[in-house]
């Protein structure tokens, strides 16, 4: 019987790197809380701004965070002033000085988190389920994925009874390890109770060569680190 487990949690190390970047010894904690704070910090003042990712890491003097957007104009505002007061915020809590990298995704229908949270939009908005989900599936198909999975689990069309409903076009194959496999979980508020959205992109799967260079990069990161 088989067992579930987190599409990057089961690539760390192989295809995908962590979000956090650092390591500590007794200041473990400390530093932790610092990331969770930065974390909490950069969703609520991005919440409009299409955030899919954020990933933090230390050197002995600053922080680097990068935070991957579909909106790289909202996060950095009118002539770099909303980048400016992001700075000032995270280098209060750290203490340290603060580099921020702005990436933009230029693909939002093959990110599964995105993908999600727009799915999670309509719902709150009284979109249908069923709709919503054929046509983000057909967004990702076109956009050039070569799978989809979508689902659903809730009081889904204000119905007495919670229950799952799911849909997929293409291949999703979790369990090989070289496959690029793009994963978002999100929760949607309705007038109904709250309606979990899970989401999977199957992108193919990731070339040899960038693998390796991956590889690599992690291990000359981790060697780095612990040295």
């Amino acid at each position: 019987m088989g067992h579930k487990v987190h599409p990057y949690g089961y690539r760390l190390g192989y295809t995908r790197t962590w979000t956090a970047k650092w390591y500590a010894d007794k200041e473990y904690t400390t530093l932790l809380r610092e990331d969770i704070a930065i974390r909490q910090l950069l969703d609520r003042r991005l919440a409009n701004a299409s955030v899919s990712g954020v990933e933090i890491e230390r050197g002995i003097n600053h922080v680097t965070v990068s935070i991957h957007t579909a909106k790289p104009g909202i996060v950095i505002g009118r002539g770099g002033q909303n980048v400016e007061i992001l700075r000032k915020e995270i280098g209060e809590l750290t203490k340290r000085k603060v580099k921020l990298e702005i990436k933009e995704i230029r693909q939002p229908e093959l990110d599964a988190y995105l993908v999600a949270l727009n799915i999670a939009q309509q719902l709150t908005r009284r979109v249908a389920y069923k709709k919503a989900m054929k046509q983000s599936i057909q967004r990702s198909m076109k956009a050039g994925a070569k799978g989809v999975k979508i689902a659903l689990a809730g009081r889904l069309g204000g119905s007495e009874m919670g229950r799952r409903e799911w849909d997929r076009e293409g291949r999703i194959p979790l369990g090989t390890l070289r496959a690029d496999i793009s994963y978002g979980q999100v929760h949607a508020h309705t007038t109904y109770g709250r309606i979990g959205v899970k989401v999977w992109i199957y992108k193919g799967e990731i070339p040899v060569e960038r693998r390796r260079r991956e590889s690599a990069a992690m291990a000359a990161a981790a060697a780095a680190q612990g040295g």
